[in-house]
């Protein structure tokens, strides 16, 4: 039995007909593109206006006097810099507050507790992923249970405890941490959260690079600073940022712990503008200095911020 072509149907207009069929869902997958892209476009700039005009209103209020601030809220004019503006709230900043001395404490806090943050955190991630114990389990899930208690339930407690901890200054051995750099440094160096990043990325780490460096010798401390460590960057990365950020913004432990002028970061600063009267255009101007420094550090390591956090959720 033969298979004719049909009357009046050549073999080019078959081969036409073919062809235009196999193109008709490319067509449509193009048009289904041609409309994603616009839309992601307009959800980038709506997400842009939802987290840039706040910055943008805050910087430009920053420069005028507290009657043009509020004078200019039901118009465009509250996000640009037009009419009285001046540097008078920046001056009047640092007569008000010891800006300088805020910021210096702000600076030791966070890069003391970044990086003792990744040294410990690291270390313990290492024993509980490369270092298998009887227990391991257990220990890590204990970790990992402290992330559902609230900072704000171990205040109290914490408060108690360190002013009842030992110190050894100019004075000799006393008793209490409070009103010192340690008491906003040492309570918040191990970090569950740090714990479990690095746990899941030394996890990932093939093993036959342990078990290759002990027949030449070295030990699991060598291990961890020669072999491991170098291997997880975006793992370090992610962590320091993740340190960073509570700790640069940190307000109530400081507030708690904290009495000496000369000891307070920049953000218990912002109390100072509150007392008396309250001006409005020295306040943008003190939240303007201190959100720079996190500025200029985001837009300096973008792709390295962007890459850490994504390796973060992703394992291997």
């Amino acid at each position: 039995m033969s298979t004719a072509t049909a009357p009046g149907l050549g073999a080019d207009h078959l081969a036409h007909v073919a062809d235009s069929t196999a193109t008709t869902p490319r067509g449509t997958t193009d048009g289904r593109h041609g409309i994603r892209k616009p839309l992601a476009l307009v959800g980038r700039l709506v997400l842009c206006l939802v987290f840039g005009l706040p910055l943008l209103f805050m910087f430009v209020s920053s420069f005028k006097p507290d009657l043009q601030i509020f004078g200019d809220l039901g118009s465009w004019k509250a996000f640009l810099p037009v009419g009285d503006v001046s540097l008078d709230n920046y001056t009047g900043v640092f007569g008000r507050v010891p800006f300088a001395q805020f910021m210096t404490n702000s600076v030791v806090i966070t890069v003391v507790t970044v990086v003792l943050g990744v040294v410990v955190n690291s270390m313990a991630a290492f024993a509980l992923a490369r270092i298998k114990f009887r227990g391991s389990g257990l220990v890590l899930g204990l970790i990992l249970a402290t992330l559902i208690v609230p900072f704000e339930t171990l205040a109290l407690p914490l408060l108690w405890w360190v002013n009842k901890l030992p110190f050894l200054g100019p004075d000799g051995l006393t008793e209490g941490w409070l009103d010192t750099y340690q008491v906003q440094i040492i309570p918040f160096i191990a970090n569950a959260f740090s714990i479990f990043l690095f746990y899941q990325y030394f996890d990932s780490i093939p093993k036959e690079l342990d078990e290759a460096a002990k027949v030449d010798g070295a030990g699991w401390f060598r291990i961890y600073r020669s072999i491991v460590m170098p291997l997880s960057g975006p793992a370090i990365a992610t962590v320091a940022i993740l340190t960073f950020l509570p700790t640069w913004n940190q307000y109530l432990w400081p507030l708690m712990s904290v009495q000496s002028e000369e000891l307070r970061p920049v953000m218990v600063g912002i109390d100072y503008f509150k007392q008396l009267n309250t001006s409005w255009g020295q306040i943008m101007a003190y939240a303007s200095m201190i959100t720079a420094p996190v500025l200029v550090l985001f837009i300096a390591f973008q792709r390295s911020f962007i890459n850490s956090i994504a390796s973060s959720g992703v394992k291997g």
